[in-house]
């Protein structure tokens, strides 16, 4: 049975569907000796494909795992300045080929998920299913106005355009004239919590994600993970 050579490679645990589509078009994948692009359609039983010369294997067992990521650690599978990334974290205890599902910025701790299925982590992360992330964001400028709090809600204009309207709660307001913030987004523009702060004047100091969708953070200790359940990941993908 054929299939569409990013769905075939997202299946195999290499990535994200969307993420798979740019690796095919950096010509870094072949379909029995070819060069492939996309549109290109396999049978995952038949057809040799291969990535930077590897072949691809299918994954028979898929994962799914939460991270309490801490901040220096680049989320990514792979870094080309060879910082430490979050697959080294889990690969400590657990060696498959699995994946970042979406971004969190090396500054930034806190959740994330990983996965070997690429299907998976297309419906996290496609705009068109809007799930959510939670923030928790101290950030500098004395307290928070609500002619501040009023742009954030109401959706901020970016030099890549504007937010969609969050959700935007003062938890507390510290000695040291910070304030703490929780945001809820629904959509993944990068470093978008951080631009959206600074563009009302109130720079980020500190960010932690604390949950996606409804599957929070809890008291995962910093720096390790945990498998999710069977519920969480229906939670996630309903």
């Amino acid at each position: 049975m054929t299939e569409r050579l990013q769905k075939f490679l997202a299946s195999c645990g290499i990535a994200s569907r969307r993420k798979c589509e740019e690796i095919i078009e950096a010509g870094r994948v072949k379909v029995n000796g070819r060069l492939a692009k996309l549109g290109d359609k396999v049978d995952g039983e038949c057809d040799i494909v291969e990535l930077d010369g590897k072949r691809v294997e299918v994954v028979q067992e898929k994962y799914y795992i939460m991270l309490n990521k801490p901040r220096g650690i680049v989320a990514t599978a792979k870094d080309e300045k060879g910082r430490e990334n979050v697959v080294d974290l889990i690969k400590k205890d657990l060696d498959v080929r699995i994946f970042p599902v979406g971004r969190l910025d090396i500054d930034t701790e806190g959740l994330l998920l990983l996965t070997t299925d690429g299907e998976f982590a297309n419906k996290i992360t496609h705009p068109s299913n809007k799930v959510t992330k939670t923030y928790l964001a101290r950030v500098k400028g004395g307290f928070v106005e609500k002619e501040a709090l009023f742009t954030l809600r109401k959706g901020v204009m970016l030099e890549d355009g504007m937010t969609k309207p969050a959700k935007v709660e003062i938890k507390e307001f510290y000695p040291d004239k910070t304030t703490l913030l929780e945001i809820t987004i629904s959509e993944g523009k990068n470093r978008q919590v951080r631009r959206m702060c600074e563009a009302v004047g109130h720079p980020v100091c500190d960010l932690m994600r604390t949950a996606i969708g409804d599957i929070k953070l809890g008291n995962l200790p910093y720096g390790k993970w945990r498998y999710l359940n069977t519920e969480e990941i229906k939670r996630l993908t309903k």
